[in-house]
């Protein structure tokens, strides 16, 4: 039975290798196809803010319309706007920098469900891979702005700390927004990751937490001395 079992396995295993062999080159194309996409299209949006948040955001929400009113505040201050392209606050910071006559970047992400293009990015991409939209999304970017979200957000916004927390790239205004969304959040950082010694209490100096576009774009200007 047992050997039976893997003999099954074996011969699995030579077909998906066999499969794989087939496809991987093309592969690499693909990807390298939406690097060079991105390196051609996003310079001319430099120095931009990546704003972050959900996608189920409803437009008669109080974050909605403070994401809105932050992407106009944002290119009203000489920063372009860049979301992941998609609704809900991706939405409301792309319309408000489209409205206020700024660049507006939406990088698209090819998912089977929530995340359609929303129609205010007057600049737009799509990608298939999430870690070449991530490049983007960072690239060109001078600060970064998290709104509530779920997982998506959360990853982005772990990735972006730690790439800060060990050096990867430089140290940028990073902003949550909304303290009571991310007061329990916080709370678990110094009581748990602290304590325990798994992060650095200066560590929590990376990011800050605000409430409002207006301060949220004061804090930005302090940080990058505009």
């Amino acid at each position: 039975m047992a050997e039976d079992l893997r003999n099954r396995f074996l011969e699995e295993k030579q077909y998906v290798l066999e499969g794989l062999q087939a496809k991987e080159s093309w592969r690499l194309f693909r990807i390298l196809a939406e690097f060079v996409e991105g390196f051609e299209v996003l310079p001319k949006v430099y120095p931009g803010v990546t704003i972050f948040g959900s996608a189920r955001t409803k437009p008669d929400e109080p974050d909605y319309q403070k994401a809105y009113e932050l992407g106009k505040l944002l290119v009203k201050t000489g920063f372009s706007v860049i979301t992941g392209g998609g609704p809900g606050i991706m939405e409301a910071a792309n319309k408000g920098a489209a409205e206020a006559g700024g660049y507006s970047v939406g990088l698209n992400i090819k998912l089977p469900y929530e995340q359609e293009p929303n129609p205010y990015a007057n600049i737009k991409l799509e990608f298939r891979y999430f870690f070449i939209r991530k490049v983007m999304l960072a690239k060109y970017s001078k600060a970064f702005v998290f709104f509530p979200g779920g997982f998506g957000t959360m990853d982005e916004m772990f990735e972006i700390l730690t790439l800060v927390q060990t050096r990867k790239i430089r140290p940028v205004p990073i902003v949550l927004v909304d303290k009571n969304f991310w007061k329990p959040l916080y709370t678990w950082f110094t009581k748990t990751l602290v304590t325990t010694g798994k992060i650095s209490e200066s560590d929590l100096q990376i990011f800050t937490i605000l409430d409002e576009p207006q301060e949220i774009v004061n804090y930005i200007k302090e940080k990058l001395w505009i």
